[in-house]
């Protein structure tokens, strides 16, 4: 099976190289097609930090373990990613420098290096050097041939930092070489330059990176040749437990118990760098030829996500899509009427979040909330969901939260507001060891005044975060059937410790019933396929990646059943011409983040929502909830927003052998359709609609 497969790494490169398309569309605003440079800067230094860093220390088991351990053989493996990295690099490279800066420079907005300044400008830098650069800098020196000092470790991961050359007899005798680091949190990656008289109109954009290379002959009272950039990823942990799991994380983890700390994974080097200076770093930070990566002038390309904007410009980037009243809830006087009445669903970033942190604040205010329970597992910086469970612990409700302090990345924060939660009088749980709490749940308990128990309950794709329902596609069911109330509360109970196995009626939870019941779904569309039905699979998610259920999936299609998909990222399946199956990926403005089920062999389709992808980790290692849709209008809307994606003809790629990564093509004639705005506009529609029979 695994033959049949493309690797997952592999896969998760050819994601990458759809957000590069991106920012090579000539149709995306120009600062949008910067955003997406950014993008794919993050996205691969994330790629480094992870799974590059993971396969580097495998490389570290002697070979005989190796071999029974793994299926795979990590030396090759980085070799192949070394290979498809260097060719998107270069593609990246060739964006920047031959569409998008010429394309700036139509507009009147120059990105310009620090030879390139005018006296005006250089006299400013030079300003500008003095009183907000200079005092951040730091000075190291690379250690000498005969230094036994093997690392630099001032060269922290990320780190962006410059190898300055000097032009000078001695220094090139005694292979002398600078190392100065930037200072990026403290200061920002752009500064705009003054206007030149001759064109006043002209906008003029330079790095820091270039203001410090022009002052750094005079800082340093030598000689300088050159400040060559360099950044170093390391690897800061091993996120074994995401990547492996059961026995194999366990041998895995005891075998690399010696492990060095901070093993590096990736080193990014200006390509006209001296041969000499590429060499002394290369020793003398123990790097091999795998970890070496030639890059342009500039490193940390996802710092243009702050790419300064013209004043008045703001047609060089997307309108903006404000996000829309939800049409039951826009004037409702009480979220809790509106629930009970019926199921809703919430879709983002389309409708406002505000919603969510609204209900949790109308549950601290109702004298019959008893409880409110959450799973938090990436918390915005300045969470207005937080600081909603603070206040309903002000008003003396009992507060339950589940923070999942392996979340990658955001560990931090998720400590913070667990520790903000706990010392304001919340029961919080943490981590288990073993296992990652990725549901997104939120459950609020009312006991009325007849000793009626009633559930409001929260299912969602995405996370409690405000930050991200701006930019993500998620959406997240509200509801206060009794049933799914019931639920909900077992999954809690499992949480706290209190529960070994949560036998739900309604609910599929991950790593329990969630597989297996998928499975029982499949299995009755290829009944249905055998009987002669009209049998289909229609299924959204991030990721496609388990053995098992690609499996099922083919078994499927070669019975019969219609098997469509939209995989945003990695998809180990790619379709085969003479397969029943139809796979497509959609990259656009916002991140397509939903999972969304629907098995339509019956009379009425299954659909489902939840936050589970289809990974080994996601079925096996990770607790997750995905819900049934039962109310026949959300189901209907929901098959609406699908068949909307499904359409695409703008920004949905092709996963198949013949096609991989390929645009929809567009005959001549046919409409154009953009899911995104689709989707936008239909709910805008609904809101006019709804405004018209009032």
């Amino acid at each position: 099976m695994e033959k049949d497969l493309v690797k997952r790494d592999t896969s998760w490169l050819h994601f990458n190289a759809r957000v590069l398309q991106e920012a090579k569309d000539p149709g995306v605003p120009l600062y949008e097609r910067i955003k997406f440079l950014a993008i794919y800067s993050s996205n691969l230094d994330e790629f480094y930090r992870v799974r590059v860093s993971s396969l580097r220390q495998f490389k570290k088991i002697p070979k005989e373990q190796r071999r029974e351990l793994f299926s795979f053989k990590p030396k090759k493996e980085l070799k192949t990613i070394r290979k498809m990295v260097q060719a998107q690099q270069k593609e990246f490279g060739r964006i920047f420098r031959e569409e998008i800066l010429p394309q700036l420079k139509e507009e009147n907005i120059h990105l310009i290096h620090g030879d390139e300044m005018n006296e005006e400008q250089a006299v400013f830098a030079a300003e500008y050097f003095d009183k907000n650069i200079q005092p951040h800098l730091d000075l190291h020196w690379l250690p000498g041939a005969d230094d036994d000092s093997s690392e630099l470790p001032f060269l922290k991961s990320g780190q962006l930092c410059l190898a300055v050359n000097f032009d000078e007899e001695d220094a090139r005798a005694a292979e002398e070489v600078a190392l100065v680091p930037l200072p990026g949190k403290k200061l920002p990656r752009f500064v705009v330059l003054p206007s030149p008289a001759s064109e006043p109109e002209g906008y003029y954009v330079i790095f820091t990176d270039s203001i410090i290379r022009a002052n750094l002959s005079r800082w340093l009272d030598r000689k300088v040749e050159f400040g060559y950039a360099i950044k170093l990823s390391r690897d800061a942990e091993l996120y074994i437990d995401n990547e492996f799991d059961g026995e194999l994380h366990q041998k895995i983890e005891s075998r690399l118990a010696e492990r060095d700390d901070g093993l590096p994974t990736r080193f990014l080097f200006d390509a006209n760098m001296p041969k000499a200076l590429k060499k002394r770093l290369k020793a003398a930070l123990n790097l091999s030829k795998y970890d070496m990566i030639p890059g342009g002038r500039y490193h940390n390309f996802m710092d243009f996500f702050g790419f300064p904007l013209p004043e008045g410009r703001e047609d060089l980037r997307y309108p903006d899509y404000p996000p829309l009243p939800h049409p039951r809830l826009a004037n409702a006087e009480s979220l809790f009427d509106a629930i009970e009445a019926s199921d809703i669903l919430l879709s983002f970033p389309y409708q406002q979040y505000d919603y969510v942190p609204a209900l949790i604040r109308e549950a601290a205010l109702h004298p019959e909330v008893k409880t409110i329970q959450i799973t938090l597992y990436r918390v915005a910086g300045k969470s207005a969901v937080v600081q909603e469970l603070l206040n309903a612990l002000k008003l003396g409700k009992e507060v339950e939260a589940f923070v999942e302090t392996k979340a990658r990345f955001d560990e931090a924060s998720n400590l913070y507001w667990g520790k903000e939660l706990e010392e304001a009088g919340a029961y919080v749980r943490y981590s288990y060891p073993a296992v990652k709490v990725h549901t997104k749940l939120l459950h609020i308990l009312r006991e009325s005044a007849e000793g009626e128990m009633i559930h409001y309950t929260y299912v969602g794709t995405g996370n409690f975060n405000e930050k991200t329902a701006k930019l993500y596609t998620d959406h997240a069911l509200l509801s206060c059937r009794p049933a799914l109330g019931e639920d909900v509360k077992k999954v809690f109970s499992l949480l706290k410790g209190k529960l070994i196995l949560p036998n739900c009626d309604k609910l599929l939870v991950a790593p329990f019933s969630l597989q297996s019941e998928m499975v029982r779904l499949i299995d009755e569309e290829i009944a249905h396929a055998k009987a002669g039905k009209h049998a289909y699979l229609f299924l959204k998610m991030n990721s496609l990646e388990e053995e098992g259920m690609i499996a099922k999936i083919r078994e499927a299609a070669a019975a019969g059943v219609e098997v469509r998909m939209i995989v945003r990222g990695i998809c180990r399946l790619v379709p085969g011409p003479d397969e029943n199956i139809e796979i497509i990926s959609i990259i656009d403005r916002f991140l397509e983040h939903a999972r969304i089920f629907i098995f339509g062999g019956d009379e009425v389709e299954k659909v489902f929502i939840g936050s589970a992808d289809w990974m080994s980790r996601n079925l096996f290692r990770r607790v997750e909830v995905v819900t049934p849709i039962e109310d026949p209008l959300l189901r209907l809307e929901i098959r609406r927003i699908m068949d909307m994606q499904w359409r695409d003809n703008q920004k949905a790629r092709i996963i198949s052998q013949k096609n991989l990564n390929k645009y929809r093509k567009v005959t001549t004639g046919e409409t154009r359709y953009r899911a995104q705005e689709d989707i936008y506009n239909y709910y805008h529609r609904r809101l006019i609609e709804i405004d018209a029979d009032v």
